[in-house]
C-alpha cells in the first residue's frame, strides 16, 4: 500500500529555509532506532530564539519483518532525503554525517560484555546488541563524536537483569564514562507532568566533557543536580531530595568486570533509583517524587467524536462478556510442563470500562485488533462499549492525528506501543536548547 506522503518538496522553500537557517543555530541531530519519528517531531517542536534542531540522518530497521512499516511511515512524513532503513550494525560509520546530538530508543537487552579487546579502549558486546552501535557510533567518530545524547528505555533497565539488578545500566554508565561523557537520567511518567498517558520511561541525557553541561555536573554537589541545577530538575520537577537520601557508589573501568561481578554480593538489591547522574565514574541517585502545579490530562479529552468512529471499533453484547471477563478477577490451575506441579494462577480486577476523567494507561504492542484482551482499552462513550482508534492512540502519545496512516489499524497500534510520548522529548529538547553555550 502506498502511504499518503506528507513531504512534498519545493526549490524556493528549500532556498529560503537554506537562507533562514544561515542566520541560526542549528542543533545537527540524528535519530536512531527511529520508529516513526518520535524523538524528531518533539525536537522539532522545540524551539528557542534563534536556535532549533535539524535531523541530518535517521535508521530505522526491523529485522523480523519483510515490509518496513515503521520506516515508510517516517519516510511519508519527514521524506527519505537522509534516511537509512538497513540494520543498523552493517552502517559504516564514515557514512553517518557528523552531528551535535543522537538521539535514540534502544532496545532494552542484556547488555553484557563478551571480553575487552586486548591492547585497545574497544569492547566486544553481544552480536545484535543495539546498544552496542551507539557505543560505536561514539568510539570511532572521536573528537567528532556528538556532544549530547539524548536517550530513551524502560524503566526496568534500572534493575536488568534480575540476578544482578543493575548491572545493564552499570555497563552503559561505565562505556559512556570511558568515552568522556557525564550522564543524567530520570524515569519520567508523563502522566504526571500533565501528559494524557501513564507511560513510565527512563531517559537519559549525556554531556560531552568539555560541554558546560558536563561542567556543571562536575562542579556542582549531587543535591543541587539533583534538585535544581540538572536538566531534568529545571524540566520535571521533582519535592525535595534530601542529602542522606543520596546513595553513591563508583563504577568499575572493567565492562567484563562489571558483567561478571556488578551487584553479586547483594543481586536483589537496587543500585539506581529513578533519578540521578554519573561523572567521572562516580553516580548518585536516589527515589524521587513529581512535583507538577499545572493541570493534568484526562483520557476523555483525546477521544474522537462519534461519528468518526468505525463502527468495527464497538464492542457487541455478545463479546462484551468476553472483555468483562479478560478485565475481572480469576484463579485458574494450572500445570508446569516441565515438571508436571500444579499451581494456582491468580489475577486482580481491572478497571472496566477505562475512566475517561484520569490519563490513559500505557498503550501496549498488542493494543490492536477486536479480540477481547485484559489489557487493551475499552471506553464507554454514550453507553455504548468501544475500543480505542488509532487517531486516539496517536493522541495518548502526543503525535499529530493520522501519523501512521497508511497501514492496517492493528500495525498502527503496534506502532503506537512502540512510541514514546513526544511531549516529554519537546521539553527536555527546549531546556536543552536554553542550557547551550
Amino acid at each position: 500500500m502506498k502511504l499518503p506522503n506528507l513531504f512534498t518538496y519545493n526549490y524556493k522553500d528549500e532556498l529560503n529555509m537554506n537562507m533562514q537557517i544561515s542566520q541560526l543555530l542549528s542543533i545537527r541531530t540524528i535519530e536512531l532506532f527511529a520508529g516513526v519519528g518520535g524523538f524528531r517531531l518533539g525536537l522539532e517542536k522545540a524551539s528557542l530564539k534563534n536556535k532549533f534542531y535539524r535531523v541530518v540522518w535517521s535508521n530505522q530497521w526491523e529485522p523480523s519483518t519483510k515490509t518496513q512499516h515503521a520506516s515508510d511511515i517516517y519516510c511519508a512524513r519527514f521524506g527519505y532525503g537522509n534516511h537509512s532503513n538497513e540494520d543498523i550494525s552493517t552502517v559504516d560509520v564514515a557514512d553517518i554525517p557528523e552531528h551535535d546530538l543522537l538521539v535514540g530508543g534502544f532496545p532494552c537487552q542484556d547488555y553484557s560484555v563478551a571480553s575487552t579487546l586486548k591492547n585497545s579502549h574497544g569492547i566486544i558486546g553481544k552480536k545484535g546488541v543495539l546498544w552496542w552501535e551507539i557505543y560505536r557510533i561514539l568510539e570511532q567518530k572521536k573528537e567528532k563524536a556528538p556532544k549530547y545524547l539524548m536517550l530513551e528505555n524502560v524503566d526496568r533497565l534500572l534493575k536488568s537483569p534480575a540476578s544482578q539488578r543493575g548491572r545493564d545500566f552499570a555497563i552503559i554508565l561505565s562505556s559512556l564514562n570511558s568515552l568522556g561523557y557525564g550522564v543524567e537520567w530520570r524515569v519520567i511518567n508523563a502522566s504526571d507532568y500533565g501528559m494524557p498517558q501513564r507511560r513510565r520511561r527512563i531517559f537519559i541525557m549525556a554531556y560531552k566533557k568539555g560541554t558546560k553541561l558536563h561542567l556543571n555536573l562536575k562542579e556542582k554537589m549531587p543535591q543541587e543536580i539533583l534538585n535544581k541545577e540538572g536538566i531534568f530538575a529545571k524540566t520535571f520537577p521533582i519535592k525535595t531530595v534530601y542529602k542522606e537520601d543520596i546513595v553513591s557508589l563508583e563504577l568499575a573501568d572493567d565492562l567484563v568486570d562489571i558483567t561478571n561481578n556488578f551487584n553479586k554480593n547483594s543481586p536483589k538489591k537496587n543500585s539506581f533509583y529513578e533519578t540521578g547522574y554519573m561523572i567521572d565514574g562516580v553516580c548518585y541517585t536516589a527515589t524521587c517524587k513529581a512535583e507538577h502545579q499545572g493541570d493534568f490530562s484526562a483520557l476523555g479529552d483525546f477521544l474522537q467524536d462519534e461519528k468518526d468512529v468505525p463502527k468495527e471499533f464497538y464492542i457487541t453484547e455478545e463479546e462484551l462478556e468476553k472483555w468483562k471477563y479478560h478485565k475481572g478477577s480469576k484463579s485458574i490451575e494450572r500445570v508446569n510442563k516441565t515438571t508436571g506441579h500444579k499451581y494456582l494462577y491468580s489475577e486482580g480486577s481491572m478497571g472496566f470500562p477505562d475512566c475517561l476523567k484520569k490519563p490513559s494507561r500505557t498503550i501496549i504492542t498488542g493494543e490492536g485488533g477486536a479480540s477481547a484482551s485484559r489489557f487493551k482499552h475499552v471506553v464507554c462513550v454514550d453507553g455504548r462499549y468501544r475500543r480505542l482508534t488509532p487517531v486516539e492512540l496517536e493522541r495518548l502519545n502526543m503525535f499529530p492525528d493520522n501519523h501512521t496512516i497508511g497501514v492496517s489499524d492493528s500495525k498502527r497500534a503496534f506502532l503506537m506501543g512502540n512510541a514514546l510520548v513526544v511531549g516529554v522529548v519537546e521539553r527536555l529538547g527546549n531546556k536543552l536548547l536554553e542550557e547551550l553555550e
